[in-house]
């Protein structure tokens, strides 16, 4: 997966950086389908936002959020991808294919 970081009115350090790739290490784990990743970090007055786009086979999925602190910002961006991308996994894999083979036998 190829991933990058960018900042818009922000310079992107390299504990910005560290900190996005530990909390995009949880959402690979559970969808490691993942092709590329685009976060666009940016500060408008008090507010911080941070934006993603990931690409997976099929479409892309687009995710904000936005907090007065910056680590606070990529956490909630965190939660919302995650959310995201098990949703849609789960819906990827056919639960009742189960069903019909176990009632068969």
């Amino acid at each position: 997966m190829q991933m990058s970081i960018t900042g818009h009115h922000v310079e992107v350090t390299e504990a910005l950086r560290a900190y996005v790739e530990k909390r995009m290490a949880r959402i690979v784990r559970h969808f490691d389908h993942l092709i590329d990743a685009h976060f666009v970090l940016s500060v408008e007055k008090l507010r911080h936002k941070a934006d993603a786009t990931l690409k997976i086979p099929g479409n892309d999925i687009h995710a904000s959020a936005e907090d007065g602190n910056m680590y606070a910002a990529i956490d909630a961006l965190a939660d919302k991808l995650d959310g995201i991308v098990r949703k849609r996994k789960d819906k990827a894999t056919d639960h009742h294919a189960q069903e019909g083979r176990s009632a068969r036998q």
